[in-house]
Parts: C-alpha cells; sequence; structure tokens
C-alpha cells in the first residue's frame, strides 16, 4: 500500500514538472515571437518612432532636472 502511494506522488510530481515546463517553453516562444514583431513595427514604423524619441527629449531632460534638483536639496 505504501508503495502505491509513493508510485503515485512520484507520477503526480512528474505530471507537474511537466507541465511547467511546457508552461516555460510556451512563455519563451510567445517571448521570442513578440520580439520580432516589436522589432519588425520598429523598422516598419521607423518615421514616428524617430519623432515619438526626438519628441520625448525635452520631457525627459525636464524630469531628470526635476530629479537633481530635489537630490541636490536633501
Amino acid at each position: 500500500m505504501s508503495e502505491e502511494k509513493k508510485n503515485e506522488v512520484e507520477k503526480q510530481e512528474e505530471e507537474r514538472k511537466s507541465s511547467e515546463v511546457a508552461k516555460t517553453v510556451f512563455k519563451y516562444v510567445l517571448g521570442v515571437v513578440l520580439l520580432g514583431l516589436g522589432i519588425g513595427a520598429i523598422i516598419g514604423l521607423w518615421e514616428a518612432v524617430w519623432i515619438l524619441i526626438k519628441g520625448c527629449i525635452g520631457p525627459f531632460l525636464v524630469l531628470a532636472g526635476v530629479i537633481t534638483i530635489a537630490i541636490a536639496r536633501e
């Protein structure tokens, strides 16, 4: 009886590990697909991306200045 329980527990443990491996593989595949789509979107929409980058430079510098002043005041 005890041997049967051990076998059953081992079987459940193997099933759990295999499902974790399947989830991990799925996450990696999904990550690679999303990465490829993101790179494709950046390349395809480069003009819009460049406008966005140029438009964010000003607010970024303002935030950097505010943070620097806040740190200096302390």
